[in-house]
């Protein structure tokens, strides 16, 4: 597959260019007698500044009731240890985050006096390190360097503290300052530097860690966010093969992992929904040195008499299981008391905000997520992403779907065309023409998901009468045709590139005083799980048969092969679909950096 001209790591090494720049600054009325040499900051490894918020040490630890309190502080306290919570560095792993820093040799006097500094608005997200004795010690705000410390050089290490969240408060500029004052003349030099933007994955990276749930103890009806009151089942035939899919598409055994919920809260089963895997990278004279930076969902919950708040409590998993050496957590988000009206809560789930690859125009790629005027996700966590420095992002109209995120229709595959992708879409249209064929053959009486464990089982007529009454999926088509033209408007892909998958939809009522919304009555082809480029974890559609032949299985698999990719089926009816969510929906994967 051809290559984008600029990639994602390649940007970052570019930005690796930024100069240096020199000042003198000379006190009133001080003389004009001059240093014997000028002082200097040099970057070996570039400009670039990695957010340092993994574990290296594993010393974040949990305590034995935080999965279950509904406490905000909880949250909180999780989301504040971090390497760089502190101002010392735990151990080599921890050292290879910061980027170096130096200061070239000075010829000075004992009397030389000598500062680093950062801005005052930049001082919370920033630290400066210095190695006294083989031992890195944080500056701190007095920065203080000794004249012999001058005459022999100095290292420095710097590490950020955060990411951009929001460019008013903080734009991701490190201005590092040396000032050295002596004979009443102060010189400076300063280090223009920025902490590397979070990028997020996309699904042509190669899976490398899988993660789902795992039936949990007792009841497990969360209070926290919606969730169906029907509970999940048949996890051994969706684990089963899922295992398979993923054997078979080249992920070792110790790459798939399950998880199990409490008792209070496991029918929240969704693990894409808690977070939105991304990266940071900065280059190095090894190669790249880089971050996973989980995002995790904006979720926040706040009881009827508003006595007690909480983040969602499954995305605590994200601090017990994978935060830890190279992974840290970020999260972003508005109390519901600050919330505009139209802010709803199914569209923070993060199974809303996807990536689209690089491509012409794009060499970082471009976020997508789903938002309307009706209902939109939270704007800080919006504000978030695009303060990353990616240009805009592309936004589709999901409020007419019940759970509202763009995984539910769309998904990038791979293509043999110049950019190498393309996109997967539910055709609704496309599944009404196989009923239709279905039909023709003879199978007007057949039961649609007759093999599973559906309440409604209606015949192939049944249903064909019934969309020639409503005209559903019809509706749903329209809705896609809506979001296809912006897709296509944004990315330049062509319609006959576009890999077209039969999903039937119906509509169901929203809530009191809400029109009603659709959603997919079959399992949603394009909700998968890509586990590489060439293979696609799909929910397996139990589609209308002829001859024994599904044909909605045999479309996708048709369709997708036109691109090289291979459908792997995975069984998730009972576990994921009946509760409005698919394979995508009920996993998650850390992927391949490229």
């Amino acid at each position: 597959m051809k290559r984008p001209l600029l990639t994602r790591t390649s940007l970052v090494g570019m930005l690796a260019c930024t100069a240096v720049a020199t000042a003198l600054v000379s006190p009133a009325g001080a003389q004009s007698a001059s240093l014997s040499a000028r002082p200097g900051l040099r970057m070996p490894e570039g400009s670039v500044v990695l957010p340092n918020l993994d574990d290296d040490a594993r010393r974040c630890t949990m305590r034995p009731d935080d999965l279950d309190r509904l406490d905000v502080a909880v949250d909180e306290r999780l989301a504040a240890c971090n390497d760089a919570a502190d101002d010392v560095v735990n151990g080599a792993e921890d050292a290879k985050d910061l980027t170096p820093l130096t200061v070239a040799a000075m010829a000075v006097g004992k009397g030389a006096r000598a500062r680093v500094s950062l801005p005052a608005a930049q001082s919370p997200y920033a630290r400066v390190f210095v190695v006294r004795d083989g031992k890195y010690v944080s500056l701190g705000s007095d920065g203080r360097l000794g004249a012999e410390e001058l005459r022999r050089g100095v290292r420095l290490a710097v590490e950020a503290r955060d990411v951009v969240r929001d460019p008013k408060r903080w734009d991701g500029r490190i201005e590092v300052t040396l000032s050295v004052a002596e004979h009443g003349v102060t010189r400076t030099a300063r280090a223009d530097m920025r902490v590397a933007p979070v990028l997020l994955q996309h699904d042509l990276q190669r899976a490398q860690h899988v993660f789902a749930a795992a039936p949990g103890p007792g009841e497990g009806q969360p209070v926290e966010v919606p969730a169906a009151h029907r509970p999940p089942g048949q996890w051994q035939e969706f684990a089963d093969s899922l295992r398979k899919a993923a054997k078979e598409s080249g992920l070792p055994d110790s790459g798939l992992r399950f998880q199990p919920g409490t008792s209070q809260w496991w029918h929240d089963i969704w693990r894409q929904d808690i977070a939105e895997p991304g990266y940071v990278t900065r280059p190095t004279p090894h190669g790249p040195q880089t971050l996973r930076i989980l995002l995790r969902s904006p979720n926040y919950w706040t009881s009827a008499d508003g006595r007690s708040a909480s983040l969602r409590r499954a995305g605590r998993l994200l601090y017990r299981d994978l935060r830890g050496p190279g992974v840290g957590v970020v999260q972003q988000y508005t109390p519901t008391a600050q919330r505009e009206k139209n802010v709803d809560e199914l569209l923070n789930f993060t199974g809303n905000f996807e990536s689209l690859p690089p491509y012409a125009g794009h060499p970082q790629g471009r976020i997508l997520y789903g938002s309307s005027a009706e209902r939109r996700p939270d704007p800080s966590f919006v504000g978030m992403l695009t303060a990353q420095g990616q240009k805009q992002p592309v936004v589709l109209d999901t409020s007419w779907l019940l759970v509202g995120h763009v995984d539910e229709t769309v998904h990038v595959v791979r293509a043999n065309n110049a950019r190498g992708w393309t996109l997967a879409v539910s055709d609704p249209r496309k599944a009404v023409e196989l009923l239709k064929e279905a039909r023709r053959a003879g199978e007007g009486g057949q039961h649609l998901f007759a093999d599973t464990v559906a309440d409604a089982k209606p015949t192939v007529d049944q249903f064909l009468r019934y969309e020639e009454h409503a005209g559903d999926n019809e509706d749903a088509a329209r809705r896609i045709d809506g979001q296809l033209s912006v897709l296509l408007r944004e990315t330049g892909l062509k319609p006959q590139e576009i890999v077209r998958l039969p999903v039937l939809y119906f509509r169901t009522e929203a809530g009191e005083g809400l029109p009603k919304r659709h959603i997919a009555l079959s399992p949603a082809l394009a909700n998968g799980l890509s586990l590489t480029s060439r293979d696609y974890a799909a929910p397996s559609p139990h589609g209308p048969q002829v001859a024994g032949r599904d044909l909605f299985r045999a479309e996708a698999e048709r369709a997708l092969a036109t691109g090289g990719v291979r459908v792997h089926w995975v069984e998730n009816f009972s576990w994921a679909h009946l509760g409005g969510g698919e394979v995508h929906c009920a996993t998650n994967a850390l992927r391949e950096v490229t």
